[in-house]
């Protein structure tokens, strides 16, 4: 069933319009799940039983592979099913019988906003290495751009007169994100001063690595985000991703209308910036227990407020 992976690969790219990274790990999703049927001497999709599926996925389930990519093999599974519906390898779609559990959304871990300037403080722009990382985690913060957006931008990309960058998101969908001075700043720096002891060879990728001026990996940005934050005292886990949370929570907490913030961060749905939600309902919490006359009546610890919360379920399951 090998000869089908190729063919599943161009469906998620066209049909699905999944971002490259996701397209990469849909195809090993796909691989992995194809050598486990194989093992079992299943080589025609039409022998595949629901069953299968099912033993498979608790494969996952039993080497404790984390939820979320259960989540995701179990949406790559189903999706390689509908292709080969769709493409009539196979009369019946098994996997449309398995419903996908819904994911527990993990609460994002939040830099303030001293964090961030102290972050940023840390950094010597008289070092090229840092003037571009300081331009990075400012653009990444500014406009709370993916890790990927971030390092695939290009010169071409940067508007900095109309306080603006170009960002291709997942499906290579363009959107438009405002930057402020800060960031245009910062950038502006390293262009002119930090990035032509970086170039190489021609090339318009915006930030480049310092050993051969190619353009910045994930991973590479994600190494130097940590170690400037363990620098200077940063103790949370820190990635690029958190710097996007950081972006939207910030926003949200000085009252930016959730689909604007919808619209910056490139989510398709607003369910998935809903997840923000929950952080301006604990700082209104927190306000009100501050401020309201009558509200700072006892201090209870965080066991007593369990337990007194564990009553109340109890009196209402006797009800």
């Amino acid at each position: 069933m090998q000869k089908y992976v190729n063919e599943y690969k161009y469906y998620v790219q066209g049909d699905l319009r999944l971002s490259e990274n996701s397209v990469i790990s849909y195809k090993n999703d796909i691989i992995q799940y194809i050598e486990y049927l194989e093992k079992k001497g299943i080589n025609n999709p039409n022998d595949i039983k629901i069953e299968d599926l099912r033993s498979y996925l608790r494969t996952l389930k039993n080497k404790q592979i984390a939820p979320s990519s259960q989540l995701r093999k179990l949406s790559a599974i189903k999706s390689f099913h509908k292709f080969l519906f769709i493409e009539k390898y196979t009369d019946h779609n098994i996997a449309k019988a398995i419903d996908s559990p819904k994911q527990v959304k993990k609460v994002p871990v939040i830099f303030s906003i001293e964090e961030i300037q102290k972050l940023l403080d840390s950094l010597n722009q008289d070092n090229p290495i840092e003037a571009r990382d300081k331009a990075m985690i400012e653009l990444a913060y500014a406009g709370g751009l993916r890790v990927s957006e971030l390092c695939n931008l290009k010169l071409g990309d940067i508007h900095l007169d109309m306080q603006y960058v170009q960002v291709y998101g997942k499906g290579n969908k363009e959107r438009i994100v405002p930057i402020g001075e800060k960031a245009i700043d910062s950038i502006n720096y390293y262009i002119k001063n930090a990035r032509p002891l970086l170039v190489k060879k021609h090339t318009d990728i915006l930030f480049l690595s310092a050993i051969k001026g190619q353009a910045m990996s994930r991973q590479a940005f994600d190494e130097i985000l940590k170690e400037k934050a363990k620098n200077c005292g940063i103790n949370k886990p820190i990635s690029p991703h958190k710097l996007r949370h950081s972006f939207a929570s910030h926003l949200l907490k000085n009252d930016v209308d959730l689909r604007i913030i919808q619209e910056l961060l490139g989510h398709e749905s607003i369910s998935t910036t809903e997840r923000y939600i929950h952080i301006k309902n604990e700082d209104m919490n927190q306000k009100y227990m501050e401020m309201h006359p009558r509200a700072k009546l006892k201090e209870h610890s965080q066991e007593e407020r369990e337990n007194a919360f564990k009553n109340i379920i109890k009196r209402a399951e006797k009800q």
